[in-house]
């Protein structure tokens, strides 16, 4: 398994679908379902700042993978959301780059 990290920005008109109770719990509920979702959050550069995005940290195989997971959730929304995805390194690749 390969670990990630997932970068999304946010467009200003994302705050609708924050604010959309109904999707706001179907986005909580798919978190909370997938393991594979290590921790996310709101991106935030300073307190009391609106979210101008969010990140994931996920494990996963593939960036597919991950892909797919980002696409599922209820909280994506292509017209107002982008994102990157980012692979860590492994403590084996690490290893074998220092060797």
């Amino acid at each position: 398994m390969a670990r990630w990290t997932v970068t999304f920005t946010d467009q200003p008109e994302m705050d609708r679908v924050r604010g959309d109770k109904a999707r706001r719990e179907a986005h909580i509920a798919f978190v909370r379902s997938r393991p594979e979702l290590q921790i996310g959050g709101a991106l935030a550069m300073r307190p009391m700042q609106d979210f101008p995005g969010a990140i994931w940290n996920v494990e996963a195989e593939t960036r597919q993978d991950v892909e797919r997971l980002i696409l599922q959730d209820p909280y994506y929304v292509a017209a107002l959301r982008r994102y990157t995805i980012t692979e860590w390194g492994t403590a084996s690749a690490i290893q074998q780059i220092l060797s």
